[in-house]
């Protein structure tokens, strides 16, 4: 059977050849964006789609053969009314009759309002948009290629795109603003996966979830859903984590504490520290002990530090963070991320990148607090 969506049908088909999913659109012309919020709600299909292909790749030595199946499922209310499509993309490894089953894990991004092309193309997937990190990625035609770190050899993969992204779309009265809150959100998720589980048969599999940033914090909701709709988890992955949103408040000393290694791994990196270590370990282990300890001691004492303590502190976190005593102080021993990113190669007019710190990027004023 043909779908009638042909352009729909056409897009899962592109996936699963990898042709990059846009990585940098075009801004659309205004006639463009009226014309594409008309059609909308209508690539989704009411009618669940999958389209299979195979292929294969090796892992840690290991070629291994799977069927790459981009498809939809079609999440419904109480009343059986469909509210949802949610795309995916599963890799399923093959298996040989007898073999135990293989664990499925259901992967998504954050955001929350993002695809989850990030860890599908550009991190888990078993192909992947190769670009030349550290290095700026050239334009296109971009290089795509099979994954040698994919987790395809532990674990069939499923990628979820949340509702307004990707190709997950409302169905019927159902608006995107519906799904687009905590619960909502966390509720759509488990009937996808509910949904997966039994039309694929694989309630008897291992079962994780690997969510990123926001995704962490969707997670953890999840996880309760599912179990209290009887689909008993075996674990989860928690990747760049944030479950509690308060740190960012001024007062909560955690997020410095927190951050300290990942400035020390940066400064290594970028040769800005006076006395670098040959090798990052074990100089990254004494970092967070430092941090776990001396540090974390220090900034509790808050104004009841005493001034040689804290000449103490400032004085070691220079040595490991590259930047200069005085600015420590200045920060009262506290630098959050962007003045670091900033400071830390300021006079080469430099900044360090916020989600990968090995790229640099140019900056025209030098004097300003952040990038």
């Amino acid at each position: 059977m043909i779908p009638k969506n042909i352009a729909y049908s056409a897009l899962p088909l592109l996936l699963t050849a990898l042709a990059a999913p846009s990585i940098a659109a075009d801004k659309p012309a205004p006639a463009e964006k009226e014309e594409a919020k008309k059609d909308d709600s209508a690539v989704a299909p009411v009618e669940e789609q999958a389209m299979p292909s195979r292929a294969s790749v090796t892992v840690a030595g290991k070629l291994i053969h799977y069927t790459a199946t981009p498809g939809t499922l079609t999440i419904r209310n109480d009343a059986g009314e469909p509210i949802a499509s949610m795309f995916y993309t599963a890799y399923v490894a093959d298996r040989a009759k007898g073999e135990k089953e293989r664990p499925v894990t259901f992967l998504f991004n954050g955001g929350p309002g993002s695809s989850t092309m990030w860890l599908h193309v550009g991190s888990f997937g078993p192909v992947r948009v190769d670009t030349p990190t550290p290095d700026t990625a050239r334009p296109a035609p971009f290089a795509i290629g099979p994954n040698p770190d994919s987790l395809i050899d532990r674990s069939d993969l499923v990628f979820i795109d949340a509702i307004g992204t990707g190709l997950s779309r409302p169905l019927g009265k159902a608006q995107g603003k519906d799904f687009w809150g905590v619960d909502p959100d966390i509720d759509a998720f488990a009937s996808a996966i509910q949904r997966y589980l039994t039309i694929n048969n694989r309630w008897n599999a291992p079962k994780f979830l690997l969510g990123e940033s926001y995704g962490t914090l969707r997670a953890a909701g999840l996880v309760n859903t599912l179990q209290e709709r009887g689909v008993q988890m075996n674990g989860m992955v928690l990747l760049s984590s944030i479950l509690n949103y308060g740190i960012r408040n001024p007062g909560y000393d955690q997020i410095n504490v927190t951050y300290l290694p990942s400035y020390a791994a940066t400064a290594w990196y970028h040769n800005r520290l006076p006395n670098r270590p040959a090798t990052l370990e074990p100089f990254l282990s004494e970092v967070r002990a430092f941090a776990l300890g001396p540090y974390l001691s220090a900034l509790a004492k808050g104004d009841d530090l005493p001034d040689s303590e804290r000449d103490a502190i400032a004085t070691q976190l220079a040595a490991y963070t590259g930047l200069s005593k005085g600015f420590i102080l200045q920060n009262k021993l506290r630098v959050d991320l962007g003045r670091f990113r900033k400071e830390l190669m300021r006079d080469s007019s430099r900044t360090v990148g916020r989600l990968d710190s090995r790229f640099v990027g140019i900056d025209v004023d030098d004097s300003a607090a952040d990038p």
